[in-house]
């Protein structure tokens, strides 16, 4: 027999279960990190600052490295990568496809580490010397908005050069052996050309353009983990500032975790900007401007607008 003390104590124990909401999960046992081939990482890896940072709080860091910006991006989509580091071209290329990213820090480029080349025998002299040839850049990276910007800056159009999209390692390959008349192309691989093929640059990023690379995250891990991406962007910072003033240390970390050249290394470091900074309104502009670009001349399906996938990013927070 249920008396009513029973049934007014079981009452209350299933009321107080329906208000007490479940506790939300406040942080992973895991962060993967994508990387692009070099910058500041492979010292950032080497002195271990992220791993002591959350090992700590019982947070596993895991490292995966990619050639270019792209396929980075779409593993972030797919959710088997968390965070990482692209040029400003692959988010609008991803967002456009509804890719579930955000946009969390950002490092301004001082337009020195990605150019369009050509041999060193090479009749192109300008940009306009361009028009009717075989260009390679990588589909959807930031050397595809370079060439994307020079060719208006020299007053052509897209369908004025024969588009070569290559991979870094296939454009290598096409360059060398001349299956490409010029190049667009990001360090190190710009540097390595410029020592060991003799490249000679017709135009860097500063020429035509101010460009910006970004620290992405994405969607689902920024709402899940808001703290922690605040906290990997402080990471990130403190470690920019310190390869500012340590670029011996970044170019040899690099240099041993990529078997590239030491001395195109020296050239990619010692041009590098390495400084992370909240987004803001200039930088979200700027941003805009290569993605109503690429949807004017028909590189995305449908425009973007990129606040809609920028998440605040408030240092010390």
């Amino acid at each position: 027999m249920i008396t009513r003390r029973v049934f007014v104590t079981a009452a209350l124990a299933l009321t107080a279960l329906a208000v007490v909401p479940a506790r939300a999960e406040d942080k992973p046992t895991e962060i993967r990190i994508g990387t692009q081939k070099g910058g500041l990482f492979p010292a950032v890896r080497q002195r271990h600052t992220v791993e002591d940072a959350f090992k700590p709080l019982g947070i596993e860091v895991k490292w995966i490295d990619f050639q270019f910006g792209p396929p980075l991006l779409e593993a972030i989509n797919v959710g088997s990568v968390d965070f990482g580091f692209v040029g400003d071209a692959p988010p609008i290329f991803a967002q456009a496809g509804a890719a579930k990213i955000r946009y969390v820090a950002a490092v301004k480029s001082e337009g020195n580490n990605q150019a369009i080349i050509v041999p060193p025998d090479s009749p192109i002299k300008t940009l306009a010397d361009l028009k009717g040839k075989r260009v390679a850049f990588g589909k959807g990276s930031s050397a595809h908005n370079l060439l994307v910007v020079a060719l208006e800056k020299a007053g052509l159009s897209w369908s004025d050069i024969t588009p070569a999209p290559l991979a870094p390692a296939d454009a290598t390959v096409a360059f060398v052996k001349g299956a490409v008349d010029a190049w667009s192309i990001w360090d190190p691989y710009l540097a390595l050309a410029e020592l060991k093929e003799k490249a000679r640059v017709i135009a860097f990023d500063k020429h035509v353009h101010k460009p910006n690379a970004f620290y992405i995250a994405g969607s689902d891990f920024v709402a899940k983990y808001p703290a922690v991406v605040a906290k990997l962007n402080t990471i990130f910072a403190a470690e920019g500032r310190w390869a500012d003033a340590h670029r011996e240390e970044v170019a040899s970390a690099q240099a041993e975790a990529t078997g590239v050249d030491i001395e195109a290394i020296k050239r990619f470091v010692a041009r590098s900007n390495y400084q992370v900074v909240p987004i803001d309104q200039d930088i979200v502009k700027g941003q805009q401007a290569v993605a109503d670009r690429f949807a004017r001349i028909g590189l995305i399906p449908k425009p973007v607008n990129v606040s809609d996938i920028v998440w605040k990013w408030t240092p010390g927070s």
